[in-house]
């Protein structure tokens, strides 16, 4: 079987106004040195796992009340490695380097993984993305967000819009051949003008994806408490789909092909790690936040770094989340994010149960307010879907 890792890399140079992540401001190299080596020390006595447990690769079908026997680490093939934030970035050649090792002498990683690191503008030197590139990282998620350096500053960013340009150029200068940009729509006071210009210049820039979200306003962030109290405007939903309908017609048009709600990538340049999540393959996590799905259970780590650390050098599980979920549920509500939808087929030979019998009173609704739609024996979102997907996957939670 194949599984993939994430690694989460929780410093930041500054801390983003909308960002509810688990982060923590860079302080010193010393802090950093100190995770890294908790780190590092959580994935060398990481313990035996289980398998997917949906169905193994043999096509031999497990039914998802069982739970499939444990396998050593070792015996698990990683295709992918993605290092999240956090701006890993921040990150020292040397201690990516100690943390690949430790992953070296835990699992057997495939010599095609893909491995992907989040970097954001002007957190690297020309010198440090070649050592990066050296190691073995070969995809770049790069947190532009916007080009429009006032909303930057909206955005506490820490960087502009010159930043990211120069940055881009060193990522191709140190030869990386994939590169992510991440934008964000819907932003207080941005007009659809400015969104276009946005778009266009992640067009001619010619990354190989495209990240695109439409802004999300967390309780108990910098940007929560600015709307509230008036200081900024309450982003218009209406000019939010207009830019989501407007980011479908461009991008398309830039023959970018679009394999999942909001990300978008040249043919092969799909991000295989998210893949993962959204076909309820297996994922690994190490690092504070960080969580795993193992077919069966989800489960999560300590958010607050400090406490993390110390459970880890303490000779503690970091463990403080675990819960069974629903495949047959999860698996529709993630796979309707993406482009090719659910195989109804693949979705009873899977779980034992026709889908479109099990949700027949919800599906009636969805198709009758074109929310989705079956052809060729797949359930699909539609384009006015995509607009509403979080009142369609409701109908299957």
């Amino acid at each position: 079987m194949t599984a993939g890792i994430y690694l989460h890399i929780p410093f930041c140079k500054s801390r983003c106004s909308y960002c509810d992540f688990a982060t923590d401001v860079w302080r010193s190299n010393e802090v950093a040195e100190r995770y890294v080596s908790a780190l590092c020390k959580e994935i060398a006595y990481a313990k035996t796992v289980c398998a997917s447990g949906l169905y193994d690769r043999s096509g031999e079908k497990i039914r998802r009340t069982e739970r499939p026997p444990k396998a050593p680490l070792s015996a698990i093939d990683i295709d992918t490695i993605y290092f999240g934030g956090g701006t890993p970035s921040l990150l020292e050649p040397g201690q990516l380097e100690r943390i690949l090792d430790a992953l070296a002498s835990k699992f057997n990683i495939l010599l095609n993984a893909e491995i992907t690191m989040e970097m954001n503008p002007a957190t690297v030197t020309p010198e440090k993305l070649r050592d990066f590139r050296t190691l073995g990282v070969n995809r770049a998620s790069f947190g532009v967000q916007t080009f429009d350096d006032i909303s930057l500053k909206l955005l506490a960013r820490g960087h502009d819009a010159n930043d990211a340009n120069q940055t881009y150029k060193m990522l191709r200068k140190a030869g990386f051949e994939n590169v992510s940009f991440d934008l964000i729509a819907g932003l207080p006071g941005q007009t659809p003008g400015q969104w276009q210009q946005n778009l266009d210049k992640a067009i001619s820039l010619d990354p190989e994806h495209l990240s695109l979200y439409l802004l999300e306003i967390h309780a108990g962030t910098p940007l929560a408490e600015q709307i509230r109290s008036g200081r900024q405007p309450l982003p218009d939903p209406e000019l939010a789909a207009e830019m989501y309908e407007m980011m479908l017609d461009k991008l398309g048009a830039a023959h970018f092909r679009q394999y999942e709600i909001s990300n978008f990538s040249r043919p092969g340049f799909e991000s295989r790690h998210n893949s993962k999540y959204w076909t309820l393959d297996p994922v690994f996590g190490f690092g504070v936040s960080a969580h795993s799905f193992d077919g069966i259970e989800r489960f999560a780590n300590e958010r607050d770094t400090a406490k993390y650390v110390e459970m880890i050098e303490g000779n503690k599980t970091a463990e403080a989340m675990r819960e069974n979920i629903d495949p047959a549920s999860e698996f529709v509500f993630l796979g309707l994010r993406m482009e090719n939808g659910i195989g109804l087929t693949e979705y009873k030979i899977r779980f034992y149960i026709d889908l479109v019998t099990k949700y027949r009173d919800g599906l009636d609704g969805l198709i009758a307010a074109n929310l989705v739609k079956i052809a060729d024996n797949r359930l699909r979102l539609t384009k006015k879907g995509k607009l509403f997907s979080n009142e369609v996957f409701a109908v299957f939670v």
